[in-house]
C-alpha cells in the first residue's frame, strides 16, 4: 500500500476497512466456511455499491476510480481483503470488468460490466489443470460451430465458479488464442466445486464439452487475445500481491502485539534476543514486500516495458517471504497459535492460497529466467 495517499483514497481505505471489520469479522468467517458461496450474498452486494468493482470499468458502464490510477485504488481494497482475510470474487470480477471495458462491445460492456458492478458475479476462467498450467499453455479449444464455435477443454481452478452467471474464458481458436464470453446458460458446460485451503474462498472445475458461443461472445480481435491475457494476468497479480501484503501485515503486528504482552518467566517474549532477531527478519520481509507489491502496481497501471518481470519478481519474493512470515507467527504464538479459535490461520491460509495460485514461487521464477534471458539476446 502506498505510503501517500490522497483524501479520497483515505477515505476509500477507511471505509472499506469499517465495512470489513464490522461485515466479516473473524467470527462471521466461520460461520461463512460452510456457505456454499463463503460468504452471503448481500454482503457482496453492499461491498460494490461502496465501488469495490468499479475501479478499472469503463465510466460509460458505471465504473471510475476516486484517484485517476484506478489499480493503485483497487490495490488499496485488496489490502484490506489481506488484513480482513475477507470473502468475494474481488480479484476475478475486476479482472473481467477491465477484460471487458478494455476489449469488449458495447453490448458486453452493457450487460455483463454494469451486472458485475451491481453485485453480479463473473469469473476469469484461463487457469488449466496440469500439464497445462504454465503461463502461456492454453489447451481449451474453440472450433467452428453451426453459425459460431464451440468450446471444448477444461478450466481449474476458477474462482467462484459455481455462482458466476458470466465467464471470460480463453481458448486456442484457429487464428489463435482468442477470449470468449460464455453465459452461465450455454449448455454443454459441468461446474464442479472443489477444496480449498482458505476457509471462504471458492473454486471449481469447468469442463467444456462442445458449449455453443455465438460470434458476438468473441472479445477483442480473434486470435490476438495474447497480450490481453498478459495484461490481465498483471492485474491480477497486482491484486493478489496486495492482498497477500494485507495477510502479512496483519499477521505480523498481531505477534508482535501478543510477544509484548504474553510473559515469560518474568519477562516479555519480545525482550528475548532470539525472537528480537526474528521480528527484525520478519519486518525486513514485510517492508520489502510492501516495496515490491507498490512496484508492481504502479508499472501494471502505467503498462510500463517491465511490469511483466516486476509482478513476477513480486510474487516470487512475496509468496516464498509471506509463507515463511505467517509460519513464524504461528510459531511464536506456540500451542495457542495452531488451534482454529485463533485467527492467526485466517491469514496463512490467505496467504498459502495467494502462493499456489496465478503462478507458483517456481513458475515465476522460470518466467523471470526467461525475460532476462531474452533481454540478455537482445544487447
Amino acid at each position: 500500500m502506498e505510503l501517500a495517499l490522497s483524501d479520497e483514497q483515505e477515505l476509500l481505505r477507511d471505509t472499506t476497512r469499517r465495512f470489513l471489520s464490522e461485515q466479516a469479522a473473524p467470527a462471521q468467517l466461520r460461520q461463512w466456511r460452510h456457505h456454499p458461496r463463503g460468504h452471503d450474498p448481500g454482503y457482496w452486494r453492499k461491498g460494490t455499491e461502496l465501488g469495490w468493482t468499479a475501479l478499472l470499468a469503463d465510466e460509460a458502464a458505471g465504473g471510475g476510480s476516486v484517484s485517476g490510477d484506478g489499480l493503485s485504488d483497487l490495490a488499496l481494497i485488496a489490502h484490506e481483503f489481506g488484513r480482513q482475510a475477507s470473502p468475494g470474487p474481488l480479484l476475478s470480477a475486476n479482472v473481467v470488468a477491465a477484460a471487458l471495458s478494455r476489449r469488449g462491445t458495447t453490448e458486453q460492456r452493457d450487460t455483463v460490466v454494469s451486472e458485475v458492478l451491481n453485485g453480479g458475479i463473473a469469473t476469469w476462467c484461463h487457469a488449466e489443470p496440469a500439464p497445462n498450467h504454465a503461463f502461456s499453455a492454453v489447451a481449451t479449444r474453440l472450433v467452428p460451430h453451426r453459425s459460431g464455435f464451440a468450446l471444448v477443454g477444461r478450466k481449474s481452478p476458477v474462482e467462484h465458479g459455481c455462482d458466476a452467471e458470466h465467464f471470460l474464458v480463453s481458448a486456442q481458436a484457429d487464428a489463435g488464442i482468442t477470449q470468449v464470453l460464455v453465459p452461465r446458460d450455454a449448455g454443454g458446460m459441468t461446474v464442479t466445486p472443489l477444496e480449498s485451503v482458505d476457509l471462504t474462498r471458492r473454486f471449481s472445475e469447468v469442463v467444456f464439452d462442445h458449449t455453443p458461443v455465438p460470434r458476438s461472445g468473441v472479445v477483442g480481435t480473434p486470435g490476438a487475445a495474447g497480450d490481453d491475457l498478459e495484461w490481465q494476468l498483471q492485474v491480477a497479480l497486482a491484486i493478489q500481491l496486495n492482498e497477500m501484503v494485507g495477510a502479512m501485515e496483519r499477521s505480523f503486528e498481531m505477534t508482535l502485539e501478543w510477544a509484548f504482552d504474553r510473559y515469560s518467566f518474568g519477562r516479555p517474549l519480545a525482550s528475548y534476543q532470539e525472537l528480537k532477531h526474528r521480528f527484525a527478519d520478519m519486518k525486513c520481509w514485510l517492508e520489502a514486500s510492501h516495496g515490491l507489491a507498490n512496484a508492481a502496481t504502479r508499472a501494471v497501471q502505467r503498462e510500463l516495458p517491465d511490469a511483466a518481470e516486476l509482478v513476477s519478481a513480486a510474487k516470487s519474493y512475496i509468496a516464498h517471504h509471506g509463507a515463511e512470515l505467517c509460519q513464524d507467527c504461528v510459531q511464536i504464538h506456540g500451542g495457542l497459535g495452531v488451534t482454529f479459535e485463533h485467527d492467526l490461520h485466517l491469514y496463512l491460509r490467505r496467504v498459502t492460497l495467494g502462493a499456489v495460485t496465478h503462478g507458483t514461487i517456481r513458475d515465476h521464477r522460470l518466467r523471470l529466467a526467461a525475460i532476462l534471458e531474452a533481454e540478455k539476446a537482445k544487447s
